[in-house]
């Protein structure tokens, strides 16, 4: 009887201890007057990742511009990298019927057969390369992919060289798993890619790996295909990796032979490529990527594509399926036939408005202008634009610190009328900050 009547006891001052710690739990959600809660369980600080981490400028940018559209003022958007295109309706119903169909669990870590069989397959169709669907792992976006790869690819300390200007996420995802990244500065000269001779100038015993992309944000720069041989030959002697980002992959307007139009796989079929649906296919919001590896590394990725993330989303990768249909591919290439027009028209914009473009993109969707001549930085010039004109667009501070305050980036994603006004005003903010000097 003794043990029958503890056992009460136990339980209710068990009961006691967690009404005490949910109630604790329960102010530390209700701020104060000076914004903290009474009782706050939270005392450790933030990671020194977390405060490294600069914010996206891209991200203020839009902030304001919305700010400025809740006022009922409108906002001509030439800042963020998302194509206005909704998804294509043929993936659409794809992802309706997967919902309808029950596909609403896990999938596989590395993504549904079907899918991973239907971008191999593409590779060989359109590209005429080989990929085995053993090599290719559907992952959350083409950021879930880098987060991976570089969660299996480095270790505490080691360096990984990428182009400034470039991607600036790819700085956290190495940061985050203690690697260290190095900017490679590159402009014009070399066509804002880097070259074998810049990585050997910036390898080192701590070096380990490349990080490349074609075409590349923010320049919409496509790299030499001897460039890119000659860099991989160069790594692989050293032991190290090539990556190559291609999430712009069929956004190529005037593809040209010397250059890497289609894959990189097509020069080296043991590289490292991410890609996404994002771009190309409209799936933005969808959060669907992959990557093909080589055979050594796929089993130690689907390891940590189990512990990081359990699976890529079940009915994006069912509706991702019908991108590879004849209808899909018609609507995505009369879209891009659209970006190109779209590309013609702002580059004779900003060219008649007085900015310099540096280099013509032949793929992506991104013009990266010079402002120096204005007698502004680039953050002042964004910020005026906005402010003043109605007009979003990124300061070059955003990819990197190489020249980055004489640079902006524009997106033609936008239509055609927007496009015109937009580099209308443009053109007026040009005249007047020319006035100010």
């Amino acid at each position: 009887m003794g043990s029958l009547q503890s056992r009460p006891r136990k339980l209710s001052k068990q009961l006691r201890e967690n009404h005490t710690v949910m109630r604790s739990f329960s102010s530390a959600l209700v701020p104060t007057r000076h914004g903290l809660a009474e009782d706050d369980l939270l005392k450790h600080a933030p990671s020194k990742w977390a405060h490294r981490q600069p914010p996206f400028k891209v991200m203020e940018v839009l902030k304001r511009a919305r700010a400025i559209e809740r006022e009922g003022r409108r906002v001509i958007h030439f800042e963020v990298g998302e194509p206005e295109f909704p998804t294509p309706l043929a993936v659409v119903k794809a992802g309706k019927q997967a919902l309808d169909d029950g596909h609403t669990g896990y999938s596989e870590a590395l993504g549904i057969p079907e899918l991973r069989i239907a971008i191999a397959d593409d590779y060989r169709s359109r590209f005429g390369i080989n990929v085995d669907p053993s090599r290719v792992a559907v992952t959350s976006g083409a950021s879930g992919a880098l987060n991976l790869l570089f969660s299996v690819l480095l270790n505490p300390g080691d360096r990984v060289l990428m182009p400034d200007p470039g991607y600036p996420c790819n700085e956290a995802f190495v940061r985050l798993v203690g690697g260290e990244p190095i900017r490679m500065p590159v402009d014009e000269r070399t066509g804002f890619q880097p070259t074998a001779k810049i990585v050997d100038e910036h390898w080192t015993a701590k070096t380990v790996g490349v990080v490349l992309a074609t075409p590349s944000n923010p320049t919409g720069a496509m790299i030499q295909k001897a460039q890119l041989t000659a860099i991989n030959e160069f790594v692989a002697e050293r032991g190290g990796f090539v990556m190559v980002d291609e999430i712009y992959q069929g956004l190529v307007y005037e593809p040209d032979v010397t250059e890497v139009a289609t894959s990189s796989l097509g020069i080296e079929p043991n590289l490292i490529v991410v890609n996404s649906f994002s771009k190309y296919f409209g799936m933005t919001g969808w959060r669907l990527g992959w990557c093909v590896v080589p055979d050594g590394l796929i089993e130690a990725l689907e390891r940590a594509a189990q512990n990081l993330y359990i699976a890529p989303p079940t009915v994006a990768q069912y509706a991702a399926l019908a991108a590879y249909s004849s209808e899909g591919f018609r609507e995505l290439e009369e879209r891009r036939v659209l970006l190109k027009q779209r590309r013609d028209l702002m580059h004779r914009g900003l060219i008649d408005a007085g900015l310099e473009i540096p280099l013509m993109p032949r793929g992506a969707i991104y013009l990266y202008a010079n402002i120096s001549s204005l007698g502004t930085d680039a953050e002042t010039f964004s910020g005026r634009l906005i402010d003043d004109y109605q007009v979003g667009v990124t300061p070059g501070t955003d990819f990197g610190s190489y020249r980055a305050m004489d640079h902006v980036r524009f997106a033609f994603t936008a239509d055609e009328q927007h496009i015109r006004e937009g580099t209308e005003k443009i053109s007026h903010a040009v005249r007047r900050f020319q006035n100010e000097v």
